[in-house]
């Protein structure tokens, strides 16, 4: 039978893209010469007649180690070659046919065998393709991302941020029939669910930070996908950056906001959590009380939940009340708490399950989540989204923390609606756009990995010598900017020995941060990181851009002093004073509010 050869990858024409499927097309070659089937050696003794060993010496195969039962009548024995009996097939010419028959049956056997190879890899292609084709994309951003992608560690690993969106959408029959409101059919859709999970570079730890929907914030411009339609700048409730410009808008809000770089969307409707739901097999919640989230005078709508005090599992369209139940938790802070415990418990049930390991298990998931999710188009195939999890997977449950950004009272609607508590919010946010864990465990992998011993570079030139351009990012986190901010600290950089600061324009910036020239290269490193210094700015504040000029940039994170805020250099404990659930605790249990009790 010809020869196989193992070689990873295949590149073969005759499966297009097998390779992108893991599969090794080499596996079946072309080359049916090599290893032609040969006549077997003869027994010695064998030649002598009848007294032979009992094997059909001019068979094409041998009958398999114990193959003929205590019934078969034992081999006739074989005539001598050339005798009138043999027929002339031991002799040259019989053995060239019985050659020739072998290497028929060895060609008719790789054909059928490629035949299967290639039907078995055919079928897995186009299902892969199939999985491909439900998958519904989006560009990433709605033309007002702006912010930086962060630098790798000394791994070369760079943070991951994908933002998690729950689109209150009534445009299908399913979702009016799931969401109710039945007379929002057609109506621009609201992002109700805005969840941010960053996983640190070296995958050793992760947070997710949900927004409220009714927070009050600066949304960016945004082109609309469908209608191109391109909507101004508005400071506005969040979910309403959905029906602005898709979930490009949504994500473009969150940069301009906290100043990370976000790397991807996924978004998914009522109908889409139903049966992703369903897929994973629920998750475990508890209730303290009794709970029956139903319509009242004071409060219509609901989410219709109905369960008894305990522990439950849920799922399908129970799920979708638990994941949408806000009165009865008291707020919506409620139910981002309720949502976190969920998620947890989904990533926990899926890890006890090694439903990550589970091929079959795997296919339901893929088959559902493609018909269920949209997502940036970057993350657009089944390999990437594969891939994906394959990251998550690993991350210990007690090194997840799930919370909701610290916020206040909205001044111009405190009774509806919140704006973000700027120290401590702007610390959050810090420590997530340096890949910093939440929960305080820096191992000295996560984010950018100090040197023990830094390589010398050149020495930052004078401050005498150095045009430093100072602009005003303040106005952010729903804020007008402070006027005059950028000649305040022209003047203390002045006072410093930078005599050739001057002032300059800006968009907002939720971080403060020096930029230097991507060609100025270590001298231009060394400079920036002189003026970081000189104002109490961190080294992680000091980036390498596109700037044709040294620029300080005045964030909202700095709005008075001359110099930088320590409490935001250094910030606080980010979990103290929040709804924060740990991925490992199997122990969380949601406050049912009193109205809503039965």
């Amino acid at each position: 039978m010809g020869k196989n050869s193992v070689r990873g990858e295949g590149t073969h024409g005759r499966v297009e893209h097998a390779g992108e499927l893991g599969w090794d097309e080499s596996l079946y070659g072309d080359d049916t010469s090599g290893g032609t089937a040969t006549d077997r050696p003869g027994v010695p003794g064998r030649a002598g007649g009848p007294e032979g060993s009992g094997a059909a010496g001019g068979h094409d195969a041998p009958p398999a180690a114990g193959a003929r039962s205590a019934r078969e009548p034992a081999s006739k024995p074989e005539p001598e070659p050339g005798s009138a009996s043999d027929g002339g097939r031991s002799g040259k010419g019989g053995r060239r046919r019985r050659s020739k028959r072998k290497h028929r049956i060895v060609k008719w056997t790789a054909i059928a065998l490629a035949l299967l190879i290639l039907g078995t890899a055919g079928a897995g292609y186009l299902y892969y393709q199939h999985l491909n084709g439900n998958i519904r994309k989006g560009d990433r951003s709605a033309g007002g991302s702006d912010a930086k992608k962060a630098a790798p560690n000394a791994q070369g690993q760079t943070p991951l941020n994908i933002l998690l969106i729950g689109s209150d959408s009534r445009n299908t029959d399913a979702n009016v029939a799931l969401g109710g409101a039945k007379d929002n059919r057609g109506s621009a859709p609201h992002a109700d669910v805005q969840m941010l999970l960053h996983v640190s570079a070296d995958r050793k730890n992760a947070s997710v930070v949900s927004i409220p929907r009714d927070t009050r914030v600066n949304i960016p411009e945004c082109k609309d996908p469908d209608t191109n339609k391109v909507n101004a700048p508005t400071d506005n409730v969040i979910n309403e950056a959905l029906g602005r410009g898709g979930a490009g808008c949504v994500l473009d809000t969150w940069e301009k906001l906290t100043g990370i770089y976000i790397d991807h969307w996924m978004m998914v409707d009522f109908a889409g959590v139903v049966a992703i739901s369903d897929a994973v097999g629920g998750a475990d919640v508890c209730v303290k009380q009794n709970i029956d989230d139903h319509p009242t005078k004071a409060q219509p709508g609901g989410s219709h939940l109905h369960l008894t005090a305990g522990n439950h599992t849920v799922k399908g369209e129970q799920a979708l009340q638990w994941l949408r139940t806000r009165h009865a938790f008291g707020s919506d802070i409620g139910r981002s708490e309720a949502q976190h415990m969920y998620m947890n418990s989904v990533i926990r049930n899926l890890k006890d399950q090694n439903a990550f390991t589970d091929t079959g298990r795997l296919m339901d998931i893929a088959e559902t989540a493609t018909k269920s999710l949209q997502v940036s188009s970057e993350l657009g195939t089944v390999k990437k989204l594969f891939d994906l999890g394959m990251e998550l997977k690993d991350i210990p449950m007690d090194r997840i923390n799930m919370l909701t950004m610290p916020r206040l009272p909205d001044p111009k609607d405190p009774d509806a609606h919140v704006v973000p508590d700027t120290i401590k919010a702007d610390a959050l946010w810090a420590l997530l756009r340096d890949d910093k864990p939440l929960d305080g465990k820096d191992d000295g992998k996560s984010g950018a990995k100090p040197s023990a011993t830094p390589a010398k570079g050149p020495a930052a030139a004078a401050p005498g010598s150095l045009a430093v351009t100072v602009v005003n990012g303040t106005g952010t986190n729903g804020r007008v900017a402070v006027k005059g901010r950028a000649t305040e600290v022209v003047t203390a950089l002045k006072a410093k020995g930078f005599a050739k600061s001057a002032t300059g324009s800006s968009d907002p910036a939720a971080a403060s941060e020096v930029d230097y020239p991507k060609g100025a290269g270590a001298q231009g490193k060394a400079d920036a990181e002189s003026v970081a210094t000189a104002l109490g700015l961190p080294t992680s504040a000091v980036k390498a851009t596109d700037v044709k000029a040294l620029t300080l940039v005045v964030g909202g994170d700095w709005r008075t002093g001359d110099s930088y805020p320590k409490s935001n250099a250094k910030a606080s404990d980010p979990l103290k004073d929040t709804e924060t659930v740990n991925g490992a605790d199997k122990g969380a249990c949601m406050e049912v509010y009193a109205p809503y009790r039965f």
